[in-house]
């Protein structure tokens, strides 16, 4: 603030009015936030938030930090901005983070000071004999550009990048989530050949088993559960009475997520529960060769995501496919699962650098209308990378891999794999193995984990001899 010579920040989107305070709420379905907004200054903060939703200990938080509260009323915020501007305070306004209310009333505030200063320099001129006029109108637009900031709020990128107990959360969370997601397709993969099991009966089934699970909150998001062509509508919302059934014959996309009290998960994984066509495994493998590439990029400091975006898509390229939506986006610490100012996607608009700290996904894929889709997601924290040089002292990043669940071996056309991918997948799933297996008790998961958790030359010859 002080650099942009700003005496008050607003501060409107709930994710940044809950990461700045480091509170969370459950107004709003999927995000941990609470309905609420604050004003910023350099010495004090004020938050409006319902006040029997501030528990003791919450108030207790706020209060050691110094920062006031008052009732979430939009006509206080209002008085107390105009009160602050009237003073000769300067405003700062995201226009990109705030409502059309919002904004009319920060305008506001700035036109009704704009106006007294008009006013004033009117009676000086007068006073001297003049008319005032001129004087006056160049006072207003004077008092607007002083008493104005207009630009993206310093919150977006602070919150963007996590901090070491922010990205412990992460892991942390993954790791839970991953024990859910093993139990879950060791049910499936059971469940299906014995009985009828529907895409929405799938994702109700994920959810009681993450319900389980320590520090489950809720879905980061609804789940999408989509069973052969439903899976080729890239934001497929299963309903109980006209979902499609999972057979022996059903390719899976399966995207789901969970809020924890350490952070917040999104994981796709695509899996046969028989035998995929030619056709099927080809467009996986590509997409997996696309996954691979981005989960081992390591760039120069400074890089914008769509220079990145390319290298997800560069094996469906080179076969005449593509798929219709960004490779990455950002992800929230225990806050929203969609998260900026950083992506990865072919938008050139968006220049915001990925810089360590950064959690995105990585899931390219691809989508055969009427037929099947394809995605395989994981999320990846951003850090500083240990290269040989430095051109030019330039300092490059990698990723670290958040999510450990299996990719589905059957799905993968070996044959289109390079050594150095085939060894990616052995290194990541003995990776998964030993980071999730000792979270996991005796029984059929934990076997399935296991069996899904070989190296890749075990399972074709398991694959050969079923044969």
């Amino acid at each position: 603030m002080e650099a942009n010579s700003a005496d008050l920040l607003m501060v409107t989107a709930l994710d940044q009015v809950a990461w700045l305070f480091n509170v969370r709420g459950g107004d709003v379905s999927h995000s941990p936030v609470a309905l609420a907004f604050a004003l910023v200054e350099k010495e004090k903060a004020t938050l409006y938030v319902d006040p029997s939703k501030v528990t003791p200990e919450v108030g207790a938080h706020l209060a050691e930090a110094g920062v006031g509260t008052a009732p979430y009323l939009f006509d206080r915020l209002s008085k107390d901005l105009h009160a602050v501007v009237k003073t000769g305070g300067r405003v700062w306004l995201d226009k990109e983070a705030v409502s059309v209310a919002v904004e009319n009333a920060a305008t506001s505030a700035v036109e009704a000071a704009a106006a007294s200063d008009a006013a004033k320099a009117r009676a000086k001129v007068r006073r001297k004999g003049g008319k005032g006029a001129h004087a006056a109108d160049e006072a207003r637009s004077d008092a607007r550009q002083k008493k104005l900031v207009e630009g993206t709020s310093p919150l977006a990128m602070d919150k963007a990048v996590k901090n070491q107990a922010e990205l412990a959360g992460m892991r942390e969370a993954h790791l839970r989530d991953s024990v859910a997601l093993a139990s879950f397709f060791s049910w499936l993969e059971k469940e299906v050949p014995l009985r009828s099991v529907s895409e929405a009966q799938a994702g109700d089934v994920l959810l009681g088993m993450r319900g389980d699970l320590e520090g489950f909150i809720e879905p980061s998001f609804p789940t999408i559960a989509g069973a052969n062509a439903n899976a080729a509508i890239i934001h497929y919302r299963a309903a109980h009475d006209t979902c499609k059934e999972i057979s022996t014959d059903t390719l899976l996309l399966l995207d789901s997520g969970g809020q924890f009290d350490c952070g917040t998960t999104d994981v796709t994984r695509t899996v046969h529960l028989g035998e995929p066509s030619p056709r099927q495994k080809d467009c996986f493998t590509r997409v997996l060769k696309g996954h691979i590439a981005l989960d081992q990029m390591v760039f120069p400091q400074g890089t914008p995501g769509f220079v990145l975006d390319g290298f997800a898509r560069q094996s469906l390229w080179q076969a005449g496919l593509d798929y219709r939506h960004g490779t990455g986006h950002g992800v929230g610490a225990a806050l929203n699962v969609h998260e900026g100012p950083q992506g990865i996607s072919p938008r050139f608009g968006n220049t915001t650098p990925i810089r360590a700290g950064m959690v995105v996904s990585n899931e390219p894929g691809y989508y055969e209308d009427g037929a099947f889709g394809i995605r395989i997601e994981n999320l990846l924290a951003v850090h500083e990378a240990d290269t040989e040089n430095r051109f030019g002292g330039m300092d490059f990043l990698r990723f670290e891999r958040l999510t450990f669940v299996p990719i589905q071996a059957k799905m993968i056309a070996m044959e289109l794999l390079t050594e150095s991918e085939l060894k990616w997948l052995d290194d990541y799933h003995a990776q998964v193995w030993e980071l999730v297996s000792p979270r996991m008790e005796e029984g059929a998961p934990r076997t399935w984990l296991e069996q899904n958790t070989r190296p890749l030359a075990e399972h074709a010859k398991m694959l050969e001899t079923a044969k």
